[in-house]
């Protein structure tokens, strides 16, 4: 699979220089070729696959003409289309979409869009796997990540119809190996290990500019700083880990100041590097695994109440980073942290200027600051969960893998609405 254009990771600087062959999680990633020639070159020529299954998203699908490119790239390979799929994966969409793929004999599996259809693409693949037929079958047929569970062995049936994503976020679980799914009956998001679902990335920073309103890009990048900073800050942060925060935390933050400032969007070259940042985002906490703390646990559990990836780590990355240095967990570390991002001339520049920050200005000052600029919301009631969905939102958060890995573990509901207290105001 070796091309120009195609390598086994990247994280790369210029898309017209070939790379070392890196291998990052079995994830291929294909820039600087427009989509529509990636995915027909690897479709047939990769994978020798004639049967494909497309999930895309519903606004792209009926606002642009990206899904049409697609169908006539494949010139007649695709058997099945489905968008408008629920917001944070729905169990009943991935076992419909499931029932679809073994009568139209689909095999392979391509989305057009972001993480939720990322998450369901995976998941599909893998219950394609293991014979699982009911939401019963979730619990028991395959591997969900629960606290005092991880790390642990991937013992499901690996799954074998493979899944390319032609992304247009940057939340990055494409690189993972997990995926979230909300059970419809309890609304509960759980985490499951996926496997080596995902073969095949495809990055084009021109559909992006063309297909992602701004909002939702700059929200998804902000998941992607999350990444970052709960890796860096973790107690079991290592050098390499450091290194990949680091890196995606100055692309990233550069970048979406920049790509907020573009109102006409047409700074295709801050949303490559947002790309590249993304990359260096999701390596940190995986490739030598660093667990996430509470804005991933919480965030996980934020979502099915209506609250995008993104939005769920703008409120609650500043509020976690807040209540781990009262207790003390992790100050230094937080410190650290700090002087990189204000070493980042965009932040700095309007850090000092619109939010009256310094530079020994807390993490969390920083974050709050950040979330801010990109127009971001910063309280839970912004967007819509008020009252008793706080409470229940905090009782829901323990059930998350990462609820215990974070420097002060949570391991109680009052814990939880502690930390949700600054953005409950």
């Amino acid at each position: 699979m070796s091309s120009a254009e195609t390598y086994r990771l990247a994280i790369p600087n210029d898309p017209n220089k070939d790379h070392p062959v890196v291998t990052f999680n079995n994830v291929y990633i294909s820039y600087g070729l427009p989509f529509p020639i990636a995915i027909a070159k690897h479709t047939q020529g990769t994978f020798h696959a004639s049967r494909a299954y497309v999930l895309a998203s519903k606004t792209i699908a009926e606002r642009t003409s990206s899904l049409k490119e697609l169908e006539e790239a494949l010139s007649g390979k695709i058997v099945g289309i489905k968008t408008g799929l629920k917001a944070h994966t729905s169990w009943g969409d991935v076992l419909s979409m499931k029932r679809e793929c073994e009568v139209l004999k689909a095999d392979i599996i391509i989305t057009l869009g972001g993480g939720t259809l990322t998450d369901a693409a995976k998941l599909l693949s893998l219950i394609l796997a293991n014979d699982v037929h009911t939401p019963a079958d979730f619990h028991t047929k395959l591997d969900i990540m629960k606290p005092s569970a991880i790390p642990k062995a991937f013992t499901a049936h690996p799954p074998t119809i493979p899944v390319i994503c032609i992304t247009t976020t940057l939340s990055a679980g494409e690189y993972t190996f997990a995926a979230g799914a909300t059970e419809d009956e309890t609304g509960v998001k759980w985490q499951f290990r996926t496997g080596e679902a995902v073969k095949l990335l495809v990055l084009d920073a021109d559909l992006v500019t063309k297909t992602t309103p701004s909002r939702l890009w700059i929200a998804s990048g902000f998941r992607a700083i999350d990444h970052c900073v709960e890796s860096f800050v973790s107690p079991l942060c290592n050098s390499l880990t450091e290194s990949h925060a680091v890196a995606g935390i100055q692309l990233l933050v550069s970048s979406l100041i920049r790509c907020k400032r573009d109102e006409e969007g047409k700074d295709v070259e801050a949303r490559r590097l947002a790309q590249m940042g993304a990359i260096e985002a999701v390596a940190a906490p995986t490739r030598v695994y660093t667990p996430c703390g509470a804005s991933h646990a919480i965030g996980h559990m934020l979502g099915p109440f209506g609250v995008s990836h993104g939005e769920t780590s703008a409120i609650l990355l500043p509020a976690v980073c807040a209540y781990n240095a009262k207790h003390g967990a992790n100050v230094g570390r937080q410190r650290r942290l700090a002087s990189v991002i204000w070493g980042i001339e965009e932040f700095r520049s309007v850090a000092a200027e619109k939010h009256s920050l310094e530079g020994d200005a807390e993490l969390w000052r920083m974050l709050r600051a950040l979330t801010r600029e990109l127009g971001l919301p910063t309280t839970l009631k912004e967007v819509g969960v008020e009252g008793e969905n706080v409470h229940k939102l905090a009782e829901y958060s323990l059930l998350d893998v990462f609820a215990e890995t974070n420097p002060v573990p949570l391991t109680s509901k009052e814990q939880v609405l502690e930390v949700l207290q600054p953005v409950t105001e």
